[in-house]
């Protein structure tokens, strides 16, 4: 018999924390309010849908390797080049196809405080060292950034806007950024909530003015394809073709392309998400600021709110489980007095209005 014992992974890999995705079900509730994990309350487009069902038809057979009609669909609605795209099963496998070719053990990926908690997974993955950047008032911070590179640095990573704070930078910061790394380190502009920011994506601009950039974006935020995994990343043809020879050729189904194809090219679906997701956000903000929560301007779909404690924090957590709502615990973010709040429909923000609004009265009581 073998010794079992001799069987070790790669440095990093026992490293590696588990990620925790938002929870789903409350114990005692049968219908639970998830504001936990930055879906799409409205769903995906109906177009969408009827091509994954029509996909189904048709399961027996091999998608295309080439994914050229969905890089043709993004590439219209975005105005970009097809050539320059490469789709993954989510972004997060586009990050991984970066990290695959670019960096290896030893290797140093900077990562800002509350950046997607992805990152540091993907990096240990493959032997580097996460390097934790600090933020400035939960924004990034370009010195902390170029202050943190060393001769090891071979990656930046940069969501923006930022999950979980929703703040943004913006293209002056990040050309400020891009020109300032060696042209060795890639520089990833992880654009997943850009949808919602209501303007262009800074990132591809980024991507156009420099070789050692990769934009990447989503289709499980507003195109509400959560649950099928599609992503999308853009870089100039030289580095997509070195990401292309490490993705696998059937990594997308048919029924992904057709309902990807189908969501992002269903315009009028896409802007009514973003208007009613702008217009709700700004209620929820001014909301929990009118009751003496912290609140930034956000970005995306969601917004976090900051209370006066870690204690407060949790028990307001506590209250809407107690109603049937979740929101997202942050302290894995090293943001242990905040909630990361989903922006729901009209109906749902004004039930976690009235939750919240009871529970500031109980603890004003309480003083």
């Amino acid at each position: 018999m073998s010794d079992q014992s001799a069987l070790v992974p790669k440095p990093g890999i026992m490293d590696i924390a588990l990620y925790v995705s938002g929870e789903a079900k409350i114990a005692g509730h049968d219908h639970v309010l998830k504001l936990s994990a930055n879906e799409n309350p409205h769903g995906c487009s109906p177009a969408a849908q009827a091509a994954f069902e029509a996909a189904a038809t048709a399961l027996n057979r091999y998608p295309a390797t080439d994914h050229g009609p969905l890089r043709a669909a993004i590439g219209q609605v975005h105005g970009l080049d097809p050539e320059r795209i490469i789709c993954g099963v989510g972004s997060d496998e586009v990050l991984q196809f970066a990290m695959q070719a670019f960096v290896g053990a030893g290797d140093e990926a900077i990562i800002t405080r509350h950046g997607f908690s992805m990152y540091p997974i993907l990096a240990r993955a493959v032997g580097a060292v996460p390097v934790i950047v600090e933020e400035r008032d939960r924004r990034v911070d370009v010195d902390a950034i170029l202050a943190a590179v060393t001769d090891r640095t071979r990656v930046v990573f940069v969501t923006n806007p930022g999950n979980p704070t929703g703040t943004m930078l913006d293209s002056a910061a990040l050309d400020r950024l891009a020109a300032a790394l060696p042209p060795h380190i890639l520089l990833i502009h992880d654009g997943a909530y850009m949808e919602f920011a209501g303007c262009d994506d800074p990132g591809i601009a980024l991507a156009d003015a420099y070789p050692n950039v990769l934009a990447t974006r989503t289709f499980s935020k507003i195109y509400g394809l959560g649950g099928l995994r599609i992503g999308w990343g853009y870089a100039q043809r030289p580095l997509i073709e070195v990401l292309a020879r490490i993705r696998q050729p059937f990594n997308l189904s048919n029924a992904q392309m057709d309902a990807a194809q189908a969501a992002v090219l269903d315009r009028d679906f896409t802007a009514f998400c973003r208007d009613e997701n702008a217009r709700l956000r700004d209620f929820l903000r001014q909301s929990l600021v009118q009751m003496g929560i912290g609140c930034d301007e956000s970005h995306a779909n969601f917004v976090l709110a900051r209370f006066a404690s870690t204690e407060q924090a949790r028990r307001c957590d506590a209250a809407l489980r107690e109603a049937g709502i979740l929101v997202r615990r942050v302290d894995g973010y090293h943001l242990p007095d905040c909630l990361r709040i989903t922006i729901g429909t009209e109906d749902d923000c004004r039930r976690l209005i009235d939750t919240i609004g009871g529970f500031m009265a109980h603890e004003r009581g309480a003083e």
